[in-house]
């Protein structure tokens, strides 16, 4: 053979080399080609090609090994909330894979974009029970957008492109891929990864119709009382500046659902509060005295609504969603505008009129000071001598500026910090909303701090929510996510209790919880904190906490029986919210 044909077969044979990889390396190729930098998971089995493979990526990609599968989806949950990219978190099989469950389901009805990958067992093992086996497709089918499971190497480039494309085009929300053992030890002879921008009969972004752009601009110039409310969909679309040119030109009175906090700046003078079951008075009570209701990119949940049969019977409404499905779910609409947001409101803002409508926005004002009288000003302001949680978060606002991200758990804290917390920029709330799953809050805050490292991240967690999830101490503890956590602890399952006291005859049934030295524990895992339950302590020790210049704990004991007002009892109109 001559000297040039064995230098043509050695490049022939460094070419096929280059061109063979396992499955294991094709995937985390997929993640570098699609911009995933950071990974939130733990090992198994099932999955443990995949992660030897990483151990040759560490350059590339940052794996945060959580304590917990929950706690590794959550926060991947956190980083998609935060960053506006794809969350991705990978588990094992059986276990594992099944412990992702309650994170998928938070992140299918909080439209989250998360890519979960699960090893499985080898493909010749399927459906004989082997060891750590779980039908995990069938399991997860409900609470994702697509679930699929790879069972050959070659199919990997392909699932994960779909992947990535279907969890954050159209709505957002969670796909799994889960991939056989034997799928991640193939070689294959890897052609390269193309990212997906088409799947058929899949249309991520209805067409729009002219024709209800036109119809609704001519529903909403006709009215006397405008009143706008939003939701997710404006920070999930990256709308936020066509949504403020919007409500200005038209000057309409606004207001949030939990999940759309902060895609508009609290102190706005449009913003007339947050809707929904303990939402602000007038924004609740003028639903039903508004003539067109215009809703962007929420999806009319219970928690907002009330009593359907009750809720803005008087009003024609426009409804502008991503979503067909969500169209007519809950509320008939009047004229339905299908597509995404940021392509809508600007066809809809140059169709309408130049609107000055300061008379009805005074009437929301007017409502607004009556809480203030029956309710803001205890909660902020209190005379006794026990703290509340809104005097907490009140000064927090002082010393953060509204700039600060917020994860929250869920429960009483919960409602206080979404009522009271101001936010200057978007993406800056991050809560489990439609699912409401406790122990959210601590995980989500690590995963929001990876997405948005360059901002203060404030995790306010109840003394129950955080008994659930606090093993993800030991996550800051190794990787150094510079979280902030703030515990109001009020000695009970608040929100159940208030439930029990308002509605049961104060039968606390299993609501009063016992806590640990939360202090004593974070110190364990050589992270600083404090507990104060004196006035004169709180703005000290908040100052301390966020001057703090790695993550800190800090436990303020404040009444354990405040309850959160106002409140749209469940069975009730919004009209019929009680301010006590």
């Amino acid at each position: 053979m001559s000297t040039l044909e064995k230098t043509e077969t050695k490049e022939s044979q460094k070419t096929t080399a280059a061109s063979q990889l396992t499955g294991s390396q094709a995937v985390l190729e997929a993640l570098i080609h699609e911009g995933v930098d950071t990974v939130f998971g733990y090992p198994g089995g099932a999955i443990m090609p995949i992660y030897d493979a990483l151990y040759d990526y560490n350059d590339q990609l940052k794996h945060i090994l959580v304590r917990h599968e929950q706690g590794g989806i959550h926060a991947a949950q956190g980083y998609a909330r935060t960053s506006g990219r794809v969350g991705v978190a990978f588990a094992t099989s059986g276990p594992g894979a099944t412990n992702l469950v309650t994170g998928l389901a938070d992140a299918m009805i909080d439209s989250n974009p998360i890519v979960c990958i699960t090893g499985q067992v080898f493909a010749s093992l399927l459906g004989t029970d082997a060891f750590q086996e779980t039908d995990v497709i069938n399991i997860t089918s409900p609470v994702t957008k697509w679930s699929y499971q790879v069972t050959e190497a070659a199919e990997i480039p392909t699932a994960l492109a779909k992947a990535f494309y279907v969890a954050s085009t159209g709505r957002p929300g969670p796909v799994l891929i889960d991939i056989t053992k034997n799928a991640q030890i193939e070689l294959f002879d890897y052609l390269g990864y193309e990212k997906c921008t088409h799947i058929r009969s899949y249309r991520p972004a209805p067409i729009v119709r002219k024709e209800y752009i036109e119809k609704a601009a001519e529903v909403i110039n006709s009215a006397k009382k405008p009143f706008v409310l939003f939701g997710q969909g404006i920070i999930l679309g990256k709308a936020e500046q066509e949504f403020k040119s919007f409500i200005e030109k038209g000057g309409f009175p606004s207001a949030t659902t939990v999940m759309g906090l902060s895609a508009l700046e609290t102190d706005h003078p449009l913003h007339v509060g947050m809707l929904g079951m303990h939402g602000n008075y007038a924004p609740n009570v003028m639903t039903n005295e508004c003539d067109v209701l215009i809703a962007v990119g929420m999806r009319f949940d219970d928690r907002v609504t009330g009593r359907l049969d009750k809720y803005a019977k008087q009003a024609k409404v426009i409804h502008l969603d991503i979503d067909p499905a969500e169209i007519d779910k809950n509320v008939k609409t009047t004229v339905p505008v299908w597509g995404d947001c940021k392509e809508t409101l600007p066809l809809l803002t140059k169709l309408i009129n130049k609107g000055d409508h300061a008379n009805w926005l005074q009437q929301f004002r007017d409502l607004e000071k009556e809480e203030i009288k029956e309710v803001i000003q205890d909660e902020l302001h209190p005379k006794g001598d026990i703290l509340t949680m809104g005097e907490v978060v009140n000064v927090l606002n002082e010393l953060t500026g509204g700039n600060a991200i917020i994860t929250t758990d869920v429960g009483q804290h919960q409602m206080i910090a979404c009522r009271y917390a101001k936010f200057n920029q978007s993406k800056s709330n991050v809560t489990s909303g439609g699912l409401g799953t406790m122990g959210f809050g601590l995980p989500a805050a690590i995963g929001a701090w990876y997405g948005a490292p360059d901002r203060d991240v404030v995790a306010i967690i109840g003394d129950g929510g955080f008994q659930m999830t606090l093993q993800e101490l030991g996550t800051i503890m190794q990787f150094g996510a510079k979280v902030k956590i703030l515990i109001l602890n009020n000695q009970f399952l608040g929100m159940v209790r208030q439930w029990q006291q308002l509605f049961n005859d104060k039968r606390y049934s299993f609501v009063n919880i016992t806590s640990p030295d939360f202090v004593a524990v974070a110190k364990g895992y050589y992270i600083d904190g404090n507990k104060i339950s004196e006035r004169k302590d709180l703005r000290g020790a908040l100052e301390t906490m966020l001057n703090h210049d790695s993550s800190y704990l800090l436990e303020v004991m404040v009444g354990k029986e405040n309850n959160v007002f106002p409140m749209v009892a469940q069975g009730t109109s919004v009209s019929e919210i009680r301010l006590k």
